[in-house]
């Protein structure tokens, strides 16, 4: 009897244009062979061209005008602005005045009773530690102008960003409409629109709170969306087998799973609220903020210091109570803990009481302790022996022109030299390699403005510097964070570290770097690098700890080494953490740009400070215009869209 055997069947190669990448590249080749010679024969020059731009200085003269004019009689400021100005004056007010009426004494104590309440005995004793750290600086009253301005300020940040992140979270559609919006809030320069709010609100606290609100409220809408829509779907499915609504869902099971999320997007918020601080002194914030700004105007490195430390300060006792708190959630409390609280209030109330009834409400000026001289000299040293002459390695300002020259200047010239419709077709082509045709044309429209509105040229160096900056941050801020997720005892000790690079204001280390790099674009690059790079390790350290223990636990037994598990378990599964480090690192590097147009930068954020100082609403309100297009357009180039929500792209 005759076998049959199977004859193998032969399979063609794939062709080139199987693959949707190739099949997205010939049909942007194609548009381009069909454009391109339109635009270069219509418009022969390669930089933008001058009939395409449009004037808006008039308009938004006349916008400053009628702000200006109405301000005091129009039924919007009157009715609601007003109202809205007039609570947040109550609250700030209110929250200060409780604090000085409990005294230093007071407030120290009940900040570590309800510091040892949600985080144990070692973290009240930190608090305590803190607080006093602010009195021996001589910045008590000032700690107690700023923490009563961050309280209102947190408070309203964490619940705008609850409120956009829960509608981001639940529905696609919504987080697409919300994420633009979130991208304009975080990255428009705050210089940028501190001129319309003083306009609104005039110069004052409900200016600057606005101001911190409008800057601190997306990472905390960010990360909650994340976390809502990376809940564990097996435990959505188990809750909604019970019968349970949508709303009984979210309450029990959606939240509950986020919570990690929530609190990283808590600490995010505090940090950044903090860190506009002096920012809001410009516009009459007072506080450290101010402390800071007046010791920087006379270029005194050590007062700056002794003020931006409290800030430090608070910021580092605001995360750790926070942090701990939410971990202890769920936690069954110690054996006589309510009577052991109960006690400690007690001891709390009677020191804030005595204290008052002592009449030494007032930090002691017999206790302060001075540190701008030391701090003056040390700085004085640093200049004299590291700026240049340091054999073999050369000095920081050596470093800084090298990098300059082979770094910045190159980015720069080349961005500049391509003709515009080439840099639209790369952008558009990168874009929709990793997105939909949707998320290309988001990005081609948003560089487009840009030359729109006239200042082509500075926004590409301007978006070199970032460029540049973002790669250093995410190659150092990867390796770091990588480390500390694999060893929590260098997580413990990088992350005082973090706290104070993300808290210190820009303007307080903003001295040293020019004293160490000189003036110039690459002090702006390293101040920008600086304040981007804790968000980007804190991100990266939390998405490869939240990897699947389980998916560890099968590649282990595989045989995988650690490496092998790091490449091919961990990194691919902590993907969307990587890319939101990525979209914070570009967000916060071009939230520095205007600090960068202070020490030569240039370009755009020389342009939004000009605008604010001589209250040219046009020229400081175009430059952050264009930082947010170009903030918009390397998210879409950055951040891939899922293909459901573009049929055939």
């Amino acid at each position: 009897m005759a076998t049959l055997t199977a004859t193998p069947r032969k399979t063609a190669p794939p062709g080139i244009l199987t693959t949707p990448a190739a099949r997205k590249l010939l049909t942007l080749g194609v548009l381009a062979a069909v454009l391109v010679p339109l635009a270069a024969a219509r418009w022969a020059n390669g930089t933008w061209p001058e009939a395409l731009t449009i004037d808006v200085s008039d308009p938004l003269a006349g916008t400053s005008d009628w702000i200006i004019d109405n301000r005091d009689t129009h039924p919007l400021f009157l009715h609601f602005l007003g109202h809205v100005s007039n609570a947040v004056v109550i609250a700030v007010r209110a929250v200060y005045l409780a604090l000085l009426a409990v005294g230093w004494a007071g407030v120290t104590a009940v900040s570590a009773l309800i510091a040892w309440r949600a985080a144990g005995l070692r973290l009240a004793l930190g608090t305590a530690t803190a607080f006093l750290a602010c009195g021996l600086l001589g910045m008590w009253v000032p700690t107690m102008q700023t923490l009563a301005l961050m309280v209102v300020a947190v408070a309203a940040s964490v619940a705008v960003g609850v409120l956009l992140g829960l509608a981001a979270g639940l529905s696609g559609r919504m987080d697409r409409v919300l994420r633009p919006v979130l991208d304009t809030m975080q990255v428009l320069p705050a210089f940028a629109y501190l001129l319309p709010v003083v306009l609104v609100f005039g110069i004052g606290v409900p200016a600057a709170v606005l101001a911190t609100v409008v800057y601190a409220a997306p990472p905390m809408a960010r990360l909650t969306a994340l976390g809502l829509r990376g809940a564990d779907k097996e435990v959505l499915e188990a809750v909604e087998s019970l019968g349970t609504t949508a709303h009984q869902r979210l309450l029990t099971a959606r939240i509950p799973l986020a919570r990690k999320e929530l609190l990283l997007g808590l600490n995010q918020t505090i940090m950044m609220a903090l860190s506009m601080a002096v920012i809001a002194s410009v516009i009459g914030a007072g506080g450290l903020g101010d402390r800071v700004y007046q010791a920087l105007a006379s270029v005194d490195v050590g007062a700056a210091l002794a003020a931006g430390i409290p800030i430090v300060l608070l910021a580092v006792v605001l995360d750790r109570v926070t942090g701990a708190a939410g971990a202890r959630l769920g936690q069954a409390p110690p054996p006589n803990a309510r009577a052991l609280w109960a006690y400690a209030g007690i001891a709390a109330v009677a020191v804030a009481v005595a204290g008052r009834l002592a009449d030494r409400l007032e930090w002691p000026d017999g206790w302060v302790l001075s540190i701008a001289e030391p701090v003056n000299r040390a700085v004085e040293w640093m200049t004299g022996h590291l700026y240049s002459g340091v054999p073999v390695i050369g000095g920081t300002a050596d470093w800084a022109g090298r990098f300059t020259t082979w770094v910045l200047d190159p980015l720069r010239d080349g961005l500049q030299w391509l003709p515009w419709w080439s840099v639209l077709l790369i952008v558009a082509a990168l874009a929709w390699l990793i997105g939909t045709w949707r998320t290309a044309l988001t990005a081609v429209l948003a560089m487009a403005a840009i030359g729109v509105l006239g200042v082509w040229k500075p926004s590409l160096d301007t978006l070199s510097q970032v460029l540049a900056a973002v790669a250093v941050t995410l190659v150092i801020g990867f390796a770091t964070g990588i480390a500390a997720a694999r060893s929590d005892r260098f997580e413990r000790l990088l992350r005082p570290v973090l706290d104070v690079f993300q808290t210190m204001p820009q303007f307080v280390y903003l001295i040293p770097v020019v004293a160490l790099f000189g003036v110039g674009r690459a002090p702006a690059v390293a101040a920008a690098i600086v304040y981007a790079l804790p968000a980007v390790v804190r991100i990266t350290t939390q998405g490869l700890r939240q990897v699947d223990p389980a998916a560890l636990e099968s590649a282990r037994s595989l045989g995988a080494t650690s490496a092998q598990q790091l490449r091919q378990v961990q990194l691919p599964l902590a993907r969307p953490a990587l890319l939101l480090a990525v979209n914070q690192g570009v967000v916060l590097v071009l939230a520095v740009v205007i600090i960068g147009g202070l020490v030569g930068g240039g370009a755009l954020g020389y342009d939004v400070v000009f605008g604010l100082a001589q209250g040219d609403l046009a020229t400081g309100l175009v430059a952050g215009a264009a930082i947010v297009c170009l903030g918009l357009m390397l998210d879409r180039v950055t951040q891939p869209t899922e293909r459901r929500t573009a049929k055939g792209a």
